[in-house]
Formats: C-alpha cells, structure tokens, sequence
C-alpha cells in the first residue's frame, strides 16, 4: 500500500506532539495539561489507524472484485485490524 501525504502528515503533527509533551514533562508542567495532550495525541493516533485502515480496506476490496475475488475476508481483517487498535 501507498501512503499518500496526508497521512504521513498526520503522523508527523502527531510525532510534533509527542515532543510537545516530552518537553512538557522535562520542564515539569501541570499533570493535567500534560495528560489533555497526551490524550490529543492518542485520539490523533486512532483516526490514523482508521484513516490508514479504511484506505487499505477500499484498495483491498476494489482489487478483489477486479480478480473475481470473495471480499468477504479482506472486511473481516480489516475489522480485526480496527478492533486491534482499540
């Protein structure tokens, strides 16, 4: 699978949070203020998986109808795969 820029850009925005934090934590910031971006960073995490997943799903089940292919267990991996990352 190819990953086209805007995915890689958010991961990048959430690589750039990671190091907000770790900063945050080095210079001894509020607890709570550490945790909000910890879990910003988190929830930036699964919409990527989800983003990631989905166009994988879609290139996935375009090329098995292409080949005359049963779909069905390329949407129950991909399900696997979302229901991993929680």
């Amino acid at each position: 699978m190819e990953y086209n820029s805007q995915v890689k850009n958010r991961i990048k925005r959430v690589e750039g949070q990671l190091r907000g934090i770790l900063r945050m934590m080095e210079q001894g910031e509020d607890c709570k203020d550490v945790i909000t971006q910890l879990s910003a960073a988190k929830t930036a995490l699964d919409r990527s998986v989800g983003l990631i997943v989905s166009m994988n799903l879609i290139e996935c089940v375009r090329d098995s109808q292409e080949s005359g292919e049963n779909t069905d267990e390329i949407v129950k991996e991909a399900v696997n795969l979302l229901v991993k990352s929680r």
